[in-house]
């Protein structure tokens, strides 16, 4: 039966991982299953997964390279076999990892005759190539041939315009999705004399992240995205507009349903919210991480005072942690409080 597929309870949701597969470097399989859900509840957490998982996930890609000598994408080097063309697509599709939120440089230079593959490409630590044996163009002769690589992390796609590239110049088309492919399935199943229904999730990526990963990312990105609707309503209440009670209205006791958000959000939300979400500069967030400042919950700990007696942690940073929690989820730290021990 697929409602013993997992430990059901009547309770509290559960998931689990009943199926997981590694089809190659650049493909991981998984499928969850998640349950119990109310009946209809289970379609509304797909169909919002699905698309969390698509479209709200970041990746990295390469979005220009700069290739010494030569002047326009058609050109062509004796002794390289590709095309400039046919090395921009192939550089395209390298998988990679970046696990810094500012652009980073990499850097090809490789002496022929050579196979050239994702190999050669020489990078900062935080850059993590997936698939070393990626393919990237082949130098017949003993040529040298460089090219610097910008690599971004970012979401969706970009779509470059090759009129504006510079001589040596060329921007590419980056694909900023990890995530390959995403579907869902509900079925349903009685329990004590209800109906109840299970999601099975199955998650697709490129290898730059497990499944399990991406199912942990969406679910904060989910609920990231409903976290300024939760501070409108505080702030609707700080302004009093919950005393105006039209008469075609009900009336709803909005101070303590406003309790009840702001603790949740404040117990709950935040401590599944990581700081990568307030996308930092690498000083600011290498700084939180070595005093293991991981979520908006641990953040939401310091002051302002607390924050600059970090060491390396300049007030350039206090300022870009300040204005990135008033920008992202409207909260504004406190000037001075007790220091963190």
């Amino acid at each position: 039966m697929i409602q013993d597929e997992i430990k059901v309870s009547t309770q509290t949701l559960q998931w689990k991982c009943i199926e997981s597969k590694i089809e190659s470097k650049r493909l991981l399989y998984g499928r969850f299953a998640i349950s119990p859900f109310r009946k209809g509840q289970a379609n509304t957490v797909g169909i919002a997964m699905r698309r969390a998982l698509l479209n709200e996930i970041e990746g990295a890609s390469i979005t220009y390279a700069k290739i010494k000598k030569v002047k326009h994408e058609y050109s062509t080097i004796i002794g390289l076999q590709e095309s400039i063309h046919d090395i921009l697509i192939n550089l395209k599709e390298i998988i990679l990892k970046s696990e810094s939120f500012e652009p980073q440089k990499a850097y090809i230079s490789v002496l022929g005759p050579k196979k050239i593959t994702a190999q050669d490409i020489q990078g900062p630590s935080c850059i993590k190539i997936i698939d070393n044996t990626q393919y990237i163009a082949t130098l017949n002769k003993e040529i040298l041939l460089e090219i610097e690589l910008n690599i971004e992390k970012d979401r969706g796609y970009r779509i470059e315009n090759l009129q504006k590239s510079q001589e040596g110049l060329f921007p590419i088309d980056a694909v900023f999705m990890p995530i390959r492919n995403a579907n869902y399935s509900v079925h349903s199943f009685e329990s004590e004399k209800k109906i109840k229904e299970i999601l099975f999730l199955e998650i697709w990526t490129d290898g730059s992240l497990t499944p399990k990963e991406a199912l942990y990312e969406a679910s904060r990105n989910l609920i990231d995205l409903f976290i300024p609707l939760i501070n409108s309503e505080k702030k609707e209440k700080n302004f009093g507009i919950e005393k105006t009670n039209d008469s075609n209205m009900p009336f709803f006791p909005f101070q303590s349903v406003s309790l009840d958000i702001e603790k949740m959000t404040k117990d709950v939300a935040f401590k599944h919210i990581f700081i990568d979400q307030l996308e930092l500069p690498a000083r600011a967030y290498n700084c939180l991480k070595k005093v293991n400042v991981h979520t908006i919950a641990d953040l939401l700990n310091y002051s302002e005072d607390d924050l600059i007696k970090i060491k390396n942690f300049g007030k350039k940073s206090v300022e870009q942690v300040l204005e990135a929690l008033k920008k992202r989820f409207s909260i504004q730290l406190s000037k001075t409080k007790k220091n963190i021990t």
